[in-house]
């Protein structure tokens, strides 16, 4: 009898990996309005103790109190994403050729591990304050847990994309332009989200208490000012920015001949989530920070820059296979 060997690894295209990446990369946002939920309601002290909650995996009340339903519920779908993306980073190590995405796959991985450890370090390190910022030490890890999903998510959408029939088989020749400004909109986007980060575990989301003024007579600065203040005007200011540049990059996107169908579809959709997200921000002013409409910002924010991020990640796609051949 002879043992069977491990099929060798391809760049071909695999429909059930590509379906569970996709899976994955659709989990996520699962996962990011599970945690804006949690902020919303102001229940992320819920438990004080990590990795278990009141020292149980299923601790009691956490079906039928909000808060602890809310941060329990966080933490579990955070245990669900990690093996999911254990298994799609597994699957891709096995069979894929492709270095570079193996290595993306051993890097989503890692920092869903490292993501973890910070969303502990939120609850365990949250009694210890830091006068100098007037916050906690768990706050300040509580805004590089933000930011960190991001990244997360922008990482499963690039092993999706990559693992998709239109990455592998077909050709997509967007122009130098769009994918320059592509990068550009999606740095904007990532600091803008750092920005929200900040200004949600700041309490700084009423700092300016009118929209579209930041005074009640119609002034555009602020009457006052301190550093909630200033991160709330920061984060008006750079929406302004934002918005322009992103206007401009669906623009090219529908104009350039090389952007297949999908991508200028894309481009439409993106154009929708922007418009969503300045009423959802101004909901949040005119609403006094309702938890639904806080909680809609963050989910489509994380959804903007997602979007954003394939549209640029797709246009990358023929430079980045022609260095691998």
């Amino acid at each position: 009898m002879t043992s069977s060997s491990p099929a060798p690894r391809t760049d071909r295209y695999r429909p059930g990996l590509a379906w569970f990446a996709g899976v994955g990369s659709l989990w996520v946002f699962v996962l990011v309005f599970l945690g804006a939920y949690t902020t919303s309601t102001n229940s992320g002290m819920a438990f004080p103790d990590w990795p278990l909650s009141n020292g149980s995996i299923n601790p009691p009340g956490w079906l039928t109190e909000l808060d602890k339903f809310a941060e329990h519920s966080h933490r579990l779908s955070a245990s669900f994403m990690g093996l999911i993306t254990i298994a799609i980073a597994v699957w891709v190590h096995r069979t894929d050729s492709r270095i570079w995405l193996r290595r993306l796959a051993l890097f989503a991985v890692t920092l869903v591990i490292f993501q973890g450890v910070v969303g502990g370090l939120r609850v365990l390190l949250d009694a210890r304050h830091v006068n100098l910022v007037n916050t906690s030490v768990g706050r300040l890890f509580a805004m590089l847990h933000a930011c960190l999903a991001q990244l997360f998510v922008c990482n499963l959408i690039a092993i999706a994309c990559a693992c998709s029939r239109p990455w592998i088989e077909r050709s997509l020749p967007v122009s130098d332009g769009v994918r320059r400004l592509g990068v550009i909109c999606c740095g904007l986007l990532f600091t803008q989200l750092a920005i929200a980060a900040v200004l949600r575990h700041s309490f700084a989301g009423l700092a300016i208490p009118t929209f579209p003024y930041s005074t009640p007579d119609g002034g555009l600065l602020p009457a006052a000012w301190s550093f909630p203040v200033a991160i709330h005007f920061a984060h008006r200011t750079m929406a302004v920015v934002l918005a322009g540049f992103l206007v401009w990059f669906c623009l090219r996107i529908r104009l350039d001949r090389g952007a297949p169908l999908l991508m200028r579809s894309g481009a439409t959709l993106l154009m929708v989530l922007l418009g969503l997200q300045i009423t959802l921000g101004a909901e949040i002013i005119w609403t006094f920070r309702r938890v639904a409409m806080t909680t809609g910002h963050v989910l489509v924010g994380a959804l903007t820059l997602a979007l954003a991020f394939t549209l640029t990640w797709l246009a990358h796609r023929d430079p980045i296979n022609a260095r691998q051949e």
